[in-house]
């Protein structure tokens, strides 16, 4: 028995009785050992899944669905992915000799850091959703993720699940001579569009350099691509959903119907990227199904609270999420209003410029009242909702607290969203309001 897998152990247990979690226990373990994750002997199908948006719905979607095959499976499901996170996964599933007690062990690692961490976990299979412009201050350009994830899978064996509809993450397939390469797509549908009008980082072949044709855009740079004169972008996909339903919540593949959590075309990337991990190891894609219907996101995703009416939280972090979260807000027929809390803490990013390249402007819409905006950088944000003319809806508070309080005093429906540090503390004021109405309603 390791002394120190022993302490650590201990350590998480306590937390867990107390109820606390986190990556406290991980912190420790890498303090008193630096190589403490390559110690661990891995499950059969060690996952990795990562990219720039949708990580933490789509592994905690595929360990859902594996789990429903009878596979054992272990999750950082709280999207703790950084190695503190990591370490605590692992040791809390592990016995005394450093063996993880799972089949699969399905990892939200953080882009970043997973060219630092990919020998130590050594995946089996890696699943990459899209690739965004995020954090300038902290990653760089785009590229630098990108070809940092290039240089540790040009010689990766295993699986690669790769969205065949980012040309960024298509990069992958070309680098990667010997993996077994799996792309999934979704077809043209109601919301695709023959042009895009967001900030767009796919717009040139990355093999000759020339303009890339998009027959339709999804959203950003995700859509049907091809460059004319090399073909880059005319590969089959392994999983393409043909059609979605979205008055129904359903999609369909291969004549299969599936339905999904939330009417928004990430949502069916999340679903088609864990259709096309279970494909490839063999399992079941029916058991995807009851699973694609009960998910509820959490941890202030999509997540809903009963205050005096229901108030849904969302995070935003890059503009590409920020706009898919406005478009899913605007598309509700219902008067509303929106709580914007925007920090420029580290996890954040401490540069807050990507503000304006968000369509902020698509919140300049008549079912929405009022916007208040709160958070460290809640002076830029008010400035960047006056330059879309929404002057006569904002409100600023400088407490986040005043703000739920205000909007909740308006009686109607509402949204709040995040960036990441504010995500929390803002869900445990939501949380406890919540909780005072339920007992009031209780009584």
């Amino acid at each position: 028995m390791s002394v120190k897998l022993k302490t650590v152990q201990i350590v998480q247990k306590g937390l867990k009785k107390v109820g606390r979690g986190g990556s406290l226990p991980g912190a420790l373990a890498l303090k008193m050992d630096e190589d403490f994750i390559s110690k661990f002997q891995m499950p059969k199908h060690v996952i990795v899944v990562t990219g720039t948006n949708g990580k933490t719905t789509t592994s905690n979607l595929l360990a859902k669905c594996i789990s429903n095959t009878g596979l054992k499976v272990i999750n950082n499901s709280k999207g703790d992915n950084l190695k503190y996170g990591i370490a605590t996964l692992l040791a809390s599933h592990s016995n005394a000799k450093y063996e993880v007690q799972a089949d699969v062990a399905v990892i939200e690692v953080d882009e970043l850091t997973l060219y630092r961490q990919f020998k130590n976990i050594r995946p089996t299979m890696v699943v990459v959703n899209n690739f965004f412009r995020d954090q300038l201050d902290r990653a760089g350009e785009m590229e630098t993720v990108i070809r940092k994830l290039m240089e540790v899978t040009k010689d990766f064996t295993g699986d690669l699940i790769l969205n065949g509809d980012d040309p960024n993450v298509l990069r992958l397939k070309d680098n990667a001579k010997q993996a077994r390469v799996h792309l999934f797509g979704v077809n043209e549908n109601e919301r695709s569009r023959p042009i895009s009008d967001e900030a767009s980082e796919g717009k040139f072949c990355p093999r000759c350099n020339r303009r890339l044709l998009y027959s339709y855009y999804q959203y950003s740079h995700i859509g049907k691509f091809r460059c004319p004169f090399d073909g880059y972008g005319q590969e089959d996909k392994d999983v393409f959903v043909d059609a979605i339903q979205y008055d129904t919540n359903r999609f369909v593949v291969k004549n299969e119907t599936y339905p999904v959590f939330m009417d928004t075309i990430y949502a069916v990337y999340n679903c088609a990227a864990v259709l096309c991990a279970m494909q490839a190891i063999g399992l079941d894609l029916s058991k995807a199904k009851q699973v694609f219907h009960d998910f509820t996101l959490n941890t202030g995703r999509d997540e809903t609270f009963l205050l005096k009416h229901e108030c849904t939280m969302n995070l935003i972090k890059n503009p590409t999420g920020a706009n898919e979260v406005m478009k899913y807000i605007v598309s509700k027929p219902y008067d509303k209003n929106i709580g914007i809390i925007i920090n420029d803490n580290d996890q954040d990013g401490t540069d807050v410029s990507w503000l304006w390249d968000a369509h902020f402007e698509r919140l300049n819409d008549a079912h929405i009242h009022k916007i208040f905006v709160s958070g460290t950088r809640c002076y830029d944000m008010a400035l960047r909702l006056k330059y879309v003319g929404l002057e006569d809806r904002i409100e600023v508070f400088e407490e986040v607290s005043a703000m739920i309080d205000a909007l909740d005093a308006l009686n109607e429906q509402s949204f709040v969203i995040t960036t990441y540090t504010a995500l929390f503390s803002t869900r445990a004021l939501l949380v406890k309001k919540a909780h005072k109405y339920a007992r009031k309603g209780v009584k």
